[in-house]
């Protein structure tokens, strides 16, 4: 099967690539114009030239496929690059459907995220409204919503990586988030992380699979953390132990409302607020469903870590 991928390049682009690739399919990539050594294993793919925005890009990327797979996911915004949520995660998959559409493709995979609603972050409305697309276009669709992913960042941006140097690997003491002003469960608020190589497998296991057509499966791993005990698992993974104090929401939210429009400044305000919210799996258990065995979140699935 030659399957057009849509954000091949990220993080769990690398992963989905190399499954595509071990499962004997053909991956195709859509690569922004001076990116080409992002592209994993490009002699193994076919690669395409261009942007998402940019006319005829699609048009170029989807002829010809079989199946479409959706995994733009921003972290966070960059407008003055026009770099948005509603841009790469609602517009982006409305165009994409479109061109699918428009092309006879019929089987299109969306990577949304656990937790949206129409009434959440603004990261959360638009991946909402993608999916809400999705299953209006009358094409033969699959949602897959993860938590927090980790595993070996391969040079791009990733939970775990981030944590160790942004808070492990700082002087200052963890932050232990909690709302109010009051540090009553302060980092308590629950995550569970999903590896990423479980995802891939997610990803491509739908593809040949009709069981999963119209269908949205939540992707959690199988331990339920607390973000104290994620830190302190990444710490420990270094060797190391790491003081931790209450941090007030609010205050960090104030902080972040004139700073997180730069790269530099580790959170944004969704980021927080979503944190605060915890991130498990409440609906389904979806790799049971798919019959896969998810990864524990531990030592040895850091071991990327310590190099």
């Amino acid at each position: 099967m030659k399957v057009a991928v849509i954000g091949g390049t990220g993080f769990v682009g690398l992963y989905v690539v190399d499954r595509l690739l071990a499962e004997g399919h053909l991956p195709r990539l859509l690569v922004r114009p001076g990116s080409a050594s992002r592209a994993h294993r490009a002699t193994e793919c076919e690669i395409v030239t261009g942007e998402l925005g940019q006319p005829g890009a699609l048009a170029q990327v989807l002829a010809g496929t079989d199946a479409v797979i959706y995994l733009i996911g921003l972290l966070r915004e960059l407008p003055e690059k026009g770099i948005t949520f509603d841009a790469m995660h609602r517009a982006g998959v409305e165009a994409t459907i479109a061109e699918a559409k428009a092309q006879g493709i019929r089987r299109f995979v969306l990577m949304s995220a656990n937790g949206v609603r129409p009434d959440g972050t603004t990261y959360q409305r638009t991946k909402y409204e993608a999916e809400q697309a999705l299953k209006a276009s009358g094409l033969s669709w699959t949602i897959f919503r993860p938590s927090v992913i980790f595993g070996d960042p391969r040079g791009r941006m990733e939970l775990c990586t981030q944590l160790k140097r942004d808070i492990i690997d700082s002087p200052l003491p963890a932050p232990l988030f909690f709302p109010g002003w009051l540090p009553t469960g302060a980092g308590d608020f629950k995550l569970a992380p999903v590896a990423v190589q479980d995802v891939a497998a997610a990803f491509v296991l739908a593809l040949g699979d009709p069981r999963t057509e119209s269908q949205t499966y939540s992707l959690c791993g199988p331990d339920r953390l607390s973000w104290r005990s994620i830190l302190q698992t990444i710490a420990a993974v270094g060797g190391r132990s790491k003081w931790m104090l209450p941090a007030p929401a609010l205050a960090v939210g104030a902080l972040a409302s004139l700073l997180d429009r730069y790269a530099w400044f580790p959170i944004t305000r969704d980021q927080l607020q979503m944190l605060l919210e915890s991130n498990v799996c409440t609906e389904n258990d979806g790799f049971a469903r798919l019959g896969l065995i998810p990864t524990h979140f531990g030592p040895d699935a850091l071991a990327y870590l310590r190099g």
